[in-house]
């Protein structure tokens, strides 16, 4: 069998796809914290427990957004490169 040329291409999709994973994990886990999110008002004693989980979901929410911003980035950076990188070695073979 032939041995399978690992290029700096091939390196750099396979960051890409690995960090365009963890985004899209993380933009799904973001959007299924969302969909529990309510826009109510709690008043009263009694609906304080719901009060608190809501706060908590928006807390989880909030903190999500600065990982996905930065592996949203990185993916995009990652996807340039890759297609510079294509470009470049489809002009120095023409």
């Amino acid at each position: 069998m032939g041995d399978i040329q690992w290029g700096p291409l091939a390196y750099l999709l396979l960051g890409w796809g690995v960090v365009t994973s963890v985004l899209v994990i993380l933009v799904v886990y973001r959007v299924t914290l969302s969909s529990r999110e309510d826009d109510q008002i709690f008043i009263g004693k009694a609906e304080e427990h719901i009060a608190a989980e809501q706060r908590a979901i928006i807390l989880k929410v909030t903190a999500l957004g600065r990982p996905i911003f930065a592996l949203a980035l990185a993916s995009g950076i990652l996807l340039a490169a890759s297609a510079g990188l294509w470009i470049w070695q489809g002009l120095r073979s023409f």
